[in-house]
C-alpha cells in the first residue's frame, strides 16, 4: 500500500505542478502581470490554500537546478573579455549594495528589537540579497537584459551570488562567538577560491577537448547528458567548496562562452531550465507559510515594504552615483528590492547556529517569499514612475572636433557599417553620427571614429558638418526617425543630396515623393544575391542567375516608377509569377484568373 501511495504521488505531484503552471502562466501574462506571478500564485493555490501538495522541501531543492541552468545559460552569453568589462560594475556597484544595504537592515532590525546584534547582522545581510531567479526571468521577459540597466542589474546579482560565501563565514563565526568554529573561515575562503581557479583551467583546458570528441560520436543525446553533467558536475562542485551552485554553473558558461558548441549548449539545456525554473517559482509559492504570516501579520506587513522601500532607495541612490540615467536607476531599484534565494540558505544556518530561534528563521523567510511575490508588481510600478521622456538615452560628451566630411552618414547600424566600408575602403572621409552610446563604444575598439549626436536635432546635424557635406546619408533603422530626419534636412537644406535606407516598399515610394536623391530598400539587394545563389544550388549557371537577377531589378524599377504615378497596385503584370513553361496541352475550357491578381499585397 505505502509503494502503492508513493507511486501515485510520483505522478499526481508532476501532475499538479505542471497543470498549475500550464493554467497560471497564460491567464497572467494576459493580464500583464508577467508568468513568475502566475507561477507563484499557483504554488499558492496548490500547497497552502487547498493542500494538494504537502510540504515544498523536496520539490524546492530540485526546481533550484532551474536557477542554475539559467546561470549556465546566462554564462554562455557572456564572453570572458566582456564580463571583465563589467568588473566595475560587480565590484563597485555589487559591493556598495551588499554593504550598504547590510549595515542599514542590520540597523532596522536591531532598533526594533527583534533580535539581538548577532542576529540582527546575518537578518540585515541576508535581506540584502536579492533574488536572481526572479530578476533575471523578468528581465527575460521585459526583454532588457542585454539593456545597460540589465546588465548592471546582472552584475549586482553577480557579486550577491559571490557575497554568500563570505556571509556563511559570517555565521559560522558568530555561531561559534568568535573562537570555536569548526572550521576557519580563511581556510573555507582558500577553498572556494581553490575551487573558482580548478574551475577555470578545467573550463580552458578540458571541456571543449571533451565536447569535440562527444561531438565526433553524432549521438546527440550524449551531447545533451554531456551539457547536463558539466552544468550539474560544476554546479556541485562550487557547493562542496562553499560557494553557491548558481556561481558553478556561472563559471561553466562563461568558460563555454568562446567554444564553438556554445549554440548547441544553449539549445540542448534551455527546455529543462524553462521548466524548472518555472518549478523553483511554483515550489516558492508552494513554501509560504500562511499561518505563520497569520500570527505576524502585523509586522510583515510593516517590515515587506520597508524591505523593499530600503533596498529601492539605497539601489537608486548608488547607481545615480554611478552615472546611471534617472529612469535606469528606477528600474533597477523597482526590479532587485526583494530577498532572494540564498537568503534562505543563510537563515536556515544561521538558526542551526543558535543565532535565532526557528520561529524567526520562518518568519525572516516568509518576509523574503512574500518579497519575491511583490516583485512583478512592484516592477510594473517602477515603470509609472519613470520619467515623461520614455525614450531618454544616455548621455555623452559631444565632441565635433574633425568633422566635416564629404559623407555625413547619420545611423550606424549594421546597413550603414556595411555602406561605410565601400566608402573608407576608397579612401573618402566619412563623419559618421550616432545616439547609441553602445554602438559607439563598440564601433571605437574596431578603429571608428564615430560621434555622439541625434540627427533628428538641427544644432547636432550643423556641429556634425551639414553644410559641408556632397552626400548626407540616412541610414538609421526606424522609419519614424528616417522620416523626420529627411523631413528636417529638405525643409533647412533643400539643395542637400541624399542618400536614404529605406524600410519597404511604401517607404521608399514616400521618399522618393520628398525628392530623395537615392533610396534603397534594407532587404533588397540582400534578397536578390539570396535568390541568385539559391538558383546557382539548384544547378543554374551564374550567368543564368545574373540574368535572371537583372530581370528582377529592371522590373522592380519600372514598377515602382508605375506605382509612384498611378498607385500601389500599378504594375501587377511585372511581378513574376508562377512560370506556365511548357504550355498546357489541352487548352481549359474557361479562362483563369490568377488568384495573385485578385489580392495582390506590395512585394517588399
Amino acid at each position: 500500500m505505502a509503494l502503492a501511495g508513493a507511486s501515485e504521488a510520483l505522478f499526481t505531484q508532476p501532475l499538479l505542478l505542471l497543470g498549475g503552471a500550464v493554467i497560471a502562466a497564460p491567464i497572467f501574462r494576459k493580464l500583464g502581470l508577467g508568468t513568475v506571478l502566475g507561477y507563484l500564485a499557483a504554488g499558492v493555490v496548490i500547497g497552502p490554500v487547498l493542500h494538494l501538495i504537502g510540504g515544498s522541501g523536496e520539490i524546492l531543492a530540485v526546481a533550484e537546478l532551474g536557477v542554475v541552468l539559467l546561470l549556465f545559460i546566462i554564462g554562455l552569453e557572456l564572453k570572458p573579455s566582456r564580463l571583465w568589462t563589467m568588473r566595475r560594475d560587480i565590484f563597485g556597484l555589487g559591493t556598495s549594495q551588499v554593504v550598504l544595504t547590510g549595515l542599514a537592515l542590520t540597523g532596522l532590525v536591531y532598533a526594533a528589537g527583534l533580535l539581538n546584534w548577532r542576529g540582527a547582522l546575518v537578518a540585515g545581510f541576508g535581506l540584502a540579497l536579492s533574488s536572481t531567479a526572479f530578476a533575471l526571468q523578468l528581465l527575460e521577459d521585459y526583454g532588457d537584459m542585454n539593456s545597460r540597466y540589465g546588465q548592471r542589474s546582472f552584475s549586482i546579482l553577480l557579486f550577491q551570488d559571490l557575497a554568500i560565501v563570505p556571509l556563511l563565514a559570517m555565521v559560522s563565526v558568530l555561531g561559534s562567538q568568535g573562537g570555536e568554529a569548526q572550521q576557519s573561515p580563511i581556510l573555507e575562503v582558500g577553498i572556494a577560491v581553490g575551487a573558482v581557479i580548478a574551475m577555470i583551467l578545467a573550463g580552458r583546458y578540458l571541456l571543449t577537448p571533451m565536447f569535440q570528441i562527444i561531438a565526433r560520436t553524432g549521438a546527440r543525446e550524449v551531447m545533451i547528458a554531456a551539457a547536463l553533467f558539466v552544468v550539474l558536475g560544476s554546479a556541485y562542485l562550487m557547493q562542496v567548496a562553499g560557494l553557491s551552485m548558481a556561481m558553478g554553473a556561472f563559471l561553466a558558461g562563461v568558460m563555454l562562452a568562446e567554444s564553438s558548441y556554445r549554440h548547441e549548449l544553449e539549445a540542448d539545456i534551455e527546455p529543462f531550465r524553462g521548466l524548472l525554473l518555472a518549478l523553483f517559482f511554483i515550489a516558492v509559492g508552494l513554501s509560504m507559510e500562511l499561518q505563520v504570516i497569520v500570527d505576524n501579520l502585523l509586522l510583515i506587513v510593516i517590515a515587506v515594504p520597508v524591505l523593499m522601500a530600503v533596498k529601492a532607495l539605497i539601489i537608486y541612490a548608488i547607481c545615480r552615483i554611478a552615472g546611471s540615467t534617472h529612469n535606469d536607476a528606477i528600474r533597477i531599484g523597482m526590479l532587485l528590492p526583494q530577498g532572494g534565494e540564498f537568503g534562505f540558505v543563510l537563515f536556515t544556518t544561521a538558526a542551526a547556529a543558535g543565532l535565532f530561534t526557528g520561529a524567526q528563521s520562518s518568519l525572516l523567510i516568509s518576509i523574503v517569499t512574500l518579497s519575491m511575490a511583490l516583485t512583478p508588481l512592484t516592477a510594473l510600478i517602477g515603470q509609472r514612475l519613470l520619467s515623461r521622456d520614455a525614450t531618454e538615452k544616455e548621455e555623452m560628451d559631444e565632441d565635433f572636433e574633425g568633422a566635416g566630411s564629404d559623407v555625413l552618414m547619420i545611423g550606424f547600424s549594421r546597413f550603414g557599417q556595411i555602406a561605410a566600408q565601400i566608402l573608407l575602403a576608397s579612401g573618402r572621409d566619412v563623419t559618421i553620427l550616432d545616439d547609441s552610446p553602445d554602438r559607439i563604444r563598440q564601433a571605437a575598439t574596431f578603429g571608428f571614429r564615430i560621434y555622439f549626436g541625434d540627427g533628428t536635432r538641427l544644432d547636432m546635424l550643423r556641429a556634425a558638418g551639414i553644410e559641408k557635406a556632397k552626400i548626407v546619408a540616412v541610414c538609421t533603422h526606424k522609419k519614424e526617425i528616417t522620416d523626420k530626419i529627411v523631413d528636417l534636412i529638405r525643409s533647412e537644406y533643400p539643395d542637400v543630396r541624399l542618400f536614404v535606407r529605406s524600410y519597404d516598399r511604401v517607404h521608399s515610394l514616400e521618399l522618393r515623393a520628398k525628392d530623395v536623391e537615392y533610396e534603397l530598400r534594407e532587404t533588397f539587394e540582400s534578397g536578390l544575391l539570396f535568390g541568385r545563389r539559391t538558383l546557382e544550388g539548384l544547378g543554374a549557371s551564374e550567368d543564368e542567375a545574373y540574368t535572371i537577377g537583372e530581370d528582377i531589378r529592371r522590373r522592380d524599377e519600372e514598377r515602382l516608377k508605375l506605382q509612384a504615378q498611378e498607385g500601389i497596385l500599378a504594375g501587377r503584370e511585372l511581378i513574376h509569377k508562377r512560370p506556365v513553361k511548357p504550355e498546357p496541352l489541352v487548352k481549359p475550357k474557361k479562362a483563369i484568373q490568377a488568384v495573385e491578381e485578385e489580392r495582390e499585397v506590395p512585394a517588399a
